[in-house]
């Protein structure tokens, strides 16, 4: 699916085309055409780049701000060296929502997909509460 909208889930910083400098604060509105997300109309990356992977979430729904603190949430607490870390993964291999926005080109470890981070936010309220920071009640 090709997203129009588009809002920045955490600061932007990073080199856009042509070696641009990008800095865009947290929550900053943007729009997307031809494969590319725009800022004041000029192309920053590419919809399916790295960098709006990293940096950026649909929001054509108008739910970008509690996606993008979804997304980063669930970032976090799986990412978390606890005595928990075990449980949170041992869950998220043995559900199946969660296992249609891991990519399964990687059949040994888990990466999630590019669906993930514009995945609907009932899916990604799910996962968070799988991971245990649930129920989930977005703070954005």
């Amino acid at each position: 699916m090709e997203y129009t909208r588009y809002i920045a889930r955490k600061r932007a910083r990073f080199s856009g085309y042509g070696g641009r400098q990008v800095n865009i604060p947290w929550g900053t509105k943007l729009e997307a055409a031809a494969g590319d997300i725009l800022f004041k109309g000029v192309p920053l990356c590419g919809t399916t780049s790295e960098n709006a992977r990293l940096y950026f979430c649909q929001d054509d729904d108008g739910m970008g701000k509690e996606r993008g603190a979804l997304v980063e949430k669930i970032l976090a607490t799986v990412s978390k060296r606890d005595k928990d870390h075990q449980t949170r993964w041992d869950r998220l291999w043995g559900d199946k929502l969660a296992d249609q926005y891991r990519d399964h080109g990687y059949a040994d470890f888990w990466v999630w997909d590019r669906t993930f981070y514009d995945a609907p936010v009932a899916d990604l309220r799910h996962i968070a509460t799988l991971v245990g920071d649930g129920p989930w009640r977005c703070r954005a």
